[in-house]
């Protein structure tokens, strides 16, 4: 509305629009406008969470279409998916650019307690592929019990590897995240 409202002063001051005159009152500049604006939005929301923006389809047409809000469930859930599994380089990166992280005498910036062990190899995609191979090999199976009644042992076997790899990631989910390795200063102003 602001960006609106300067632009339509700033037309005016030059002589394109009367006193009166609005974006409004021009249907393909209004449209082209909205456009704009919309993409300027993605644009910045990519930059920070590697999504476009929600509600652009309210920006581009005035109005809240069930497309829309599909769309934005999508993002909602990338976003969710990148903030905790993708984008924990990204804010080393922000902090690392902005002078917000500390560097030991040695020089290392990785923390102890992500050098190694488990949380070296936890990989949320890797387990919930493991996860989804296990529960088709499960259905795989069970469609096979008529024919083998052993198929029935596979099915109970796959199907636990399954629940055990999905409570493991439940219960261990913290290490399963990607998340800044840079060490923050304690004190605000550093």
């Amino acid at each position: 509305m602001i960006a609106r409202k300067i632009l339509e002063l700033q037309l005016r001051r030059i002589g394109v629009f009367a006193a009166e005159e609005t974006i409004s009152s021009h249907p393909k500049l209004d449209r082209c406008f909205r456009i704009l604006w919309a993409n300027h939005g993605d644009d910045i929301s990519i930059q920070y969470s590697g999504t476009a923006a929600l509600k652009g389809d309210v920006v581009r047409s005035g109005q809240r279409r069930v497309q829309g809000i599909l769309r934005d469930r999508y993002i909602s859930f990338k976003r969710y998916y990148l903030n905790n599994f993708s984008d924990g380089t990204k804010q080393d990166a922000i902090d690392l650019l902005q002078g917000h992280y500390k560097v030991s005498v040695g020089g290392d910036i990785t923390p102890p307690s992500q050098t190694g062990g488990l949380e070296a190899i936890a990989s949320f995609p890797l387990a919930l592929c493991l996860v989804l191979i296990g529960l088709l090999l499960t259905t795989m199976s069970l469609g096979q019990v008529g024919n083998d009644p052993r198929h029935l042992l596979f099915s109970v076997v796959w199907g636990s590897i399954s629940v055990g790899i999905a409570s493991f990631v439940r219960a261990k989910g913290r290490i399963f995240c990607n998340r800044p390795r840079l060490q923050l200063h304690d004190k605000p102003g550093y």
